[in-house]
């Protein structure tokens, strides 16, 4: 009998019926299509925010906008997102078969999650992804946006830059294979000391400079381990949104920070 995992935050981070949802998500894709122009590679690797999508929604929409153009092409997709609920070590395969939203069910990779699962630091943890949003809310963009494509989601607790990179490398693949880093910015600061804190902890990802601590980026750790690979495969990291909670709550008394980021890999140039 097939597992599945059941969507957790849909009715609270973003709608629960299927219809509103596949609106919401149309919407805020068609407002940053706009601003992209005709020719678009798509990245190899993309950041991503994970808060509820009155939130941080726009701001992810501007890097799964890019997608678009690889719809066809990108057949996997390798996730991941931090824990925020059940403390895990090392990247958490989820043990089941398919992963649920409103928008229906996204088959999981197995072959993939067997090429990984023997790694010292891979563990299997059904519990570790049964609450979490940081890997749910990027799904509905994903379904949206992309063709047929299997998932591999990773719920990342305590591991080092080295480990992520590690696996990263193994599921690297070629064209076919979308790189999603979920992690918002900085927590619960004053509305300008924010945006001096992100304003930073952007150059340093533009820069592929790590590793980012848990206060400049609560996805820091797979953020680590994605900037290590990225550098090591010559990826040309690209700002594509930022932005804070105070600029869509009102409330710039305690914000949290949002980006998007595109990693494109090198063109050769043919003189």
């Amino acid at each position: 009998m097939q597992q599945v995992r059941p969507p957790a935050v849909a009715g609270a981070f973003y709608q629960s019926h299927r219809q509103s949802l596949a609106n919401d998500v149309n919407a805020m894709l068609e407002a940053t299509r706009l601003n992209i122009s005709e020719i678009q590679i798509s990245p190899k690797a993309i950041i991503v925010p994970h808060a509820g999508y009155v939130y941080s929604g726009p701001i992810a929409a501007a890097a799964y906008a890019r997608l678009a153009v690889a719809r066809d092409i990108i057949k996997r997709v390798v996730l991941l997102g931090p824990v925020h609920r059940v403390p895990v070590r090392g990247l958490a395969l989820p043990g089941v078969d398919a992963f649920a939203t409103p928008l229906g069910e996204i088959e999981i990779d197995q072959n993939a999650a067997e090429a990984i699962v023997n790694m010292r630091q891979v563990v299997v943890s059904t519990a570790a992804h049964a609450q979490e949003h940081s890997l749910e809310v990027q799904l509905p963009f994903l379904q949206s946006v992309l063709g047929d494509f299997k998932l591999l989601p990773l719920a990342v607790g305590d591991a080092t830059p080295e480990e992520v990179a590690e696996v990263l490398e193994v599921l690297w693949g070629g064209p076919e294979t979308l790189i999603v880093i979920s992690s918002d910015l900085s927590h619960f600061l004053p509305y300008q000391t924010a945006q001096a804190m992100d304003a930073d902890t952007v150059q340093n990802i533009l820069q592929l400079r790590g590793p980012l601590n848990h206060e400049q980026a609560c996805g820091g750790t797979p953020v680590n381990g994605l900037l290590l690979a990225a550098k090591r495969h010559h990826l040309q990291p690209h700002l594509l949104d930022l932005g804070n909670s105070g600029d869509t709550s009102g409330d710039r008394s305690r914000v949290v920070g949002y980006a998007s980021f595109g990693f494109d890999e090198e063109i050769d140039h043919v003189s």
